[in-house]
């Protein structure tokens, strides 16, 4: 499930953003000022960042830059400063997105999934939580360690991962990964789909069944 960090010194704000992420079924964790943030960033692994930059304790691109050194989750800057000298200095510093106060919680959730649909492939790689997905590299690693699979197994995940989200049929998944000259049953299928979760070990549950009709990839 997509995971949001929310970050504001104001609880309505981090209310009404976390209210709207939830209506998209997106799990929501809050923090009240930079340091919370900063730890909650670093111990967890966020889909994106909704970052305020006035906050006590630690402002928004002081906690961006500590992010920065471990973690380079997409952030998202909420400001009233709308000075472009601002939004610039947050850019340099990795920020993936500006949005000026006041804003619509629609706005912002729409930001959201733009940075969560041109995320998912970033230089040939497809990252969800710890699973990354090098296809150029013909890698896969869990949570930084390297995944031993089969050329099969790398091929499925690969098109799973090409057509993400999108329900596939068995038939389909033969055809396109097997080849129109493979006579092979559904059990091949599901042969390979067990073997490749046990490969994705805590990730296992990303490859959903279908029941009926075959499999998806949820990232």
């Amino acid at each position: 499930m997509t995971k949001l960090l929310v970050v504001d010194d104001e609880e309505m704000i981090r209310s009404v953003i976390a209210e709207y992420a939830r209506f998209e079924n997106y799990e929501c964790d809050e923090a009240a000022d930079g340091m919370e943030a900063v730890a909650k960033a670093v111990e967890n692994n966020y889909d994106v960042i909704i970052m305020d930059v006035m906050m006590p304790r630690l402002d928004g691109f002081s906690a961006v830059k500590e992010i920065r050194k471990k973690k380079d989750t997409p952030i998202i800057m909420l400001s009233a400063r709308v000075e472009e000298y601002d939004k610039l200095f947050g850019f340099e510093m990795g920020v993936d997105d500006y949005v000026t106060k006041p804003f619509s919680p629609k706005e912002v959730m729409a930001r959201v999934n733009a940075i969560l649909k041109r995320g998912k492939i970033s230089k040939g790689k497809i990252v969800s939580d710890g699973l990354v997905i090098d296809k150029a590299g013909r890698n896969v690693y869990v949570d930084g360690v390297k995944a031993e699979m089969t050329p099969k197994e790398y091929e499925l995940l690969f098109f799973l991962a090409d057509n993400a989200g999108l329900a596939i049929s068995r038939e389909k998944l033969l055809t396109e990964v097997w080849g129109y000259d493979f006579y092979g049953d559904d059990r091949t299928v599901d042969t390979h789909v067990k073997m490749l979760r046990a490969s994705l070990g805590k990730y296992r549950d990303k490859v959903v069944t279908l029941r009926g009709l075959g499999y998806k990839l949820e990232l």
